[in-house]
């Protein structure tokens, strides 16, 4: 039983790593986002299109990533 209880233990240590390590990674994406939306003063259409949606994809995965506790 102890064995059992250890290996959650661990399993939910390293969900918790893994779950920091991905929000760094979107942490980056995120800003690296605002630089360009930043540096692209007159961003056509579909470079506007491309951008949201990878900012969108960031949240959804940070909202997920807070949703799993």
């Amino acid at each position: 039983m102890a064995t059992e209880e250890q290996q959650s233990l661990q399993g939910d240590g390293d969900f918790l790593k893994l779950r920091h390590d991905i929000r760094n990674q979107l942490s980056n994406i995120q800003l690296a986002l605002a630089g360009l939306e930043f540096e692209c003063d007159q961003t056509n259409e579909d470079l506007a299109l491309y951008l949201s949606s990878i900012a969108e994809s960031a949240k959804r995965i940070d909202k997920l990533l807070a949703d799993h506790k």
